[in-house]
């Protein structure tokens, strides 16, 4: 008899998250372990300083010093890897949570338990919530871990504040996707509309700065609210975090409006 989907979930997807968190783990420390020796290329600045602003805006941010601590962490792993590994985390399960069931005909074999649709949208989210900070705790105790090992002085704070955004970045795009999933019934589409939003919103964030007629829509960017604070330097921003944070459940609400609603292939 199936008494918890969250359960079910977790334990299907145990031992690829298992593989998942090995991998951010082994990028970050193959990251930090070449800081040492980028720390000391000071000409690396001017050639930064040298390279087209809109360039640089676009693919590492603005990060003032590269060698720093900060700009280090923000170049090669904050502002581009880190929401890429977690997005594409996040899409993929949230667009195979509900949709790829109904794909497979497996849905009518949940449904057919007493088991509401909400409570079934409801526990595949909490399961995506489980799974996504999972990641990035591995993310963060080996960036805490590793970085003193290196002579990384960062604050803990700081860290904790990258941390929480990453997260709700992360989790607004598994939302995203499970609404579509849920609305649609189709997989392949909430994939792709999802990652087409995330590329799109991305590019609006990374070009607005040196694009005047973009600045005005820099806010509808979920990027924004994840780095536009620059929580790495000045810690978490409550209002951009209340930000994404509110995305996230508005697209919740709708996943539950529109599946309860709409008639499954079963």
């Amino acid at each position: 008899m199936l008494r918890s989907v969250f359960a079910k979930t977790l334990r299907d997807y145990g031992r690829g998250l298992l593989w998942w968190g090995s991998g951010i783990a082994l990028l970050v420390v193959s990251i930090l372990a070449f800081y040492p020796s980028f720390r000391d290329l000071t000409m690396i600045n001017e050639y930064i300083q040298a390279a087209p602003e809109a360039l640089l805006r676009a693919f590492i941010g603005d990060v003032g010093e590269m060698t720093s601590p900060r700009g280090y962490l923000t170049t090669e792993l904050f502002f581009f890897v880190t929401p890429l590994l977690l997005l594409i985390f996040t899409i993929g399960f949230g667009s195979a949570a509900v949709a790829g069931e109904e794909e497979r005909g497996t849905l009518d074999l949940l449904l057919a338990h007493p088991l509401p649709r909400w409570r079934l949208v409801l526990e595949k989210f909490a399961a995506l919530l489980v799974m996504t900070l999972a990641l990035v705790l591995v993310l963060w105790l080996a960036l805490l871990i590793g970085a003193p090992m290196v002579d990384m002085e960062i604050g803990s704070d700081r860290l904790t504040a990258m941390g929480v955004s990453n997260f709700l970045l992360a989790l607004a795009f598994g939302a995203l996707a499970l609404a579509v999933g849920c609305a649609s019934g189709r997989r392949g589409l909430s994939a792709g509309a999802s990652s087409a939003v995330a590329v799109a919103t991305y590019l609006i964030n990374a070009f607005a700065p040196s694009v005047e007629w973009l600045e005005p829509y820099r806010v509808l960017s979920p990027f924004y609210y994840y780095i536009g604070g620059d929580p790495l330097a000045n810690g978490l921003n409550l209002g951009h975090a209340a930000v994404l944070l509110g995305l996230t459940v508005v697209l919740l609400t709708l996943t539950l409006f529109t599946f309860e609603r709409r008639d499954v292939a079963v």
